[in-house]
């Protein structure tokens, strides 16, 4: 099951007690005190870990709280820290305050940490309190309280291309064509009804994700369709792949649609680089023609393609990949190797 977001309510752990006791021992009737301070409560972590892809756990556990600290002991013994609590949750969650919408972190990387809340303080014993002129102090502090908090976890998946299409695009089948995934396939709209990631395989070691997003229609920045729950998850991508029925009586609409519902959703989806891919071209007969470009494409490039006969995909992927090294070697600054952009889809 795929769980892209929900709310927890999560807990820090109270600290304990601290400790109020004086010495007694055999020849030593009125020693001086000594008690230990309590522990402190424990802490509510965040970590990702790259073993997980969804935020299913959550679902069956949306309360969760640290340990409490142990309470101080006499002989100066102080209190047991609190376990902590660690919300294990995929690369590329977000995490923000459910109540004001604060944003408190981004955990990418895989095995990124992020303390949430600290726990109580341990209170003080007795011990502590000595002084010259007070040798027998009969005070100590109780622990501090933990912190409860609302957060609302919203998971971005974290994929090279994203594919952008109307619903029966041809994206699920594009996308079991060029990797090994396995999308649910129909002649229908809407049988992707959640993300599907697929890994593209090019040269001898390289690769890349692509991303199968639900198909979008119009209005789906304002929650129509299924659109909305899925667009959060292209804004990670490094490109976009506009995926376009070459035997639509209207493309370039279609085009022009999909384009404005990545820009009412968010305008810096439109600066990434992107090209279009005419699926289905096995429906024109054996010679088939790619279509003008569309009004808006900033002559982007347009690849006529079969996901069934395999019409354009060497291309498509060569550019794709193309794509993706160059991303790679602007953020990190590598050399990009023009021989890696090899390979058969």
């Amino acid at each position: 099951m795929f769980i892209d977001e929900v709310t927890v309510t999560v807990k820090s752990g109270a600290g304990g007690n601290g400790c109020m006791s004086f010495r007694r021992e055999k020849f030593i009737p009125k020693g001086g005190p000594d008690g230990g301070d309590g522990g402190d409560g424990g802490r509510i972590l965040l970590r990702s870990d790259a073993n997980l892809s969804t935020l299913v756990d959550f679902r069956y556990k949306s309360h969760i709280e640290a340990g409490r600290g142990g309470h101080g002991k006499g002989k100066d013994l102080t209190g047991a820290r609190g376990a902590e609590a660690v919300l294990r949750v995929p690369p590329g969650t977000v995490v923000r305050d459910d109540k004001t919408g604060e944003f408190l972190a981004d955990l990418v990387e895989a095995d990124q940490e992020f303390v949430l809340l600290t726990g109580g303080r341990g209170g003080r014993g007795n011990a502590r309190f000595a002084t010259s002129t007070n040798q027998a102090p009969r005070r100590a502090d109780a622990g501090g309280v933990g912190v409860e908090r609302v957060i609302r976890l919203e998971l971005k998946l974290l994929a090279d291309v994203g594919l952008v299409g109307f619903p029966n695009a041809g994206k699920s089948t594009l996308l079991s064509r060029l990797s090994a995934a396995h999308p649910k396939i129909a002649n229908y709209p809407f049988t992707t009804l959640q993300p599907n990631l697929g890994i593209v395989r090019f040269g001898d070691y390289d690769s890349f994700v692509l991303a199968d997003l639900p198909g979008l229609i119009e209005g789906a920045h304002e929650g129509k369709g299924l659109g909305i729950r899925f667009l959060k998850h292209v804004e990670r991508t490094r490109v976009l792949l506009f995926t376009l029925e070459v035997t639509e009586e209207a493309p370039e609409e279609q085009f022009e649609a999909l384009r404005d519902e990545l820009r009412q959703f968010n305008p810096r989806l439109l600066e990434k680089p992107f090209a279009i891919a005419w699926t289905k071209a096995d429906l024109l007969g054996p010679d088939p023609t790619t279509p003008a470009i569309p009004t808006g494409a900033d002559g982007a490039p347009c690849f006529l393609i079969s996901s069934v006969s395999g019409h354009g995909l060497q291309e498509l992927l060569i550019w794709l990949a193309r794509c993706v090294i160059e991303d790679r070697a602007r953020r990190d600054a590598e050399p990009i190797d023009d021989d890696a952009v090899t390979g058969e889809p």
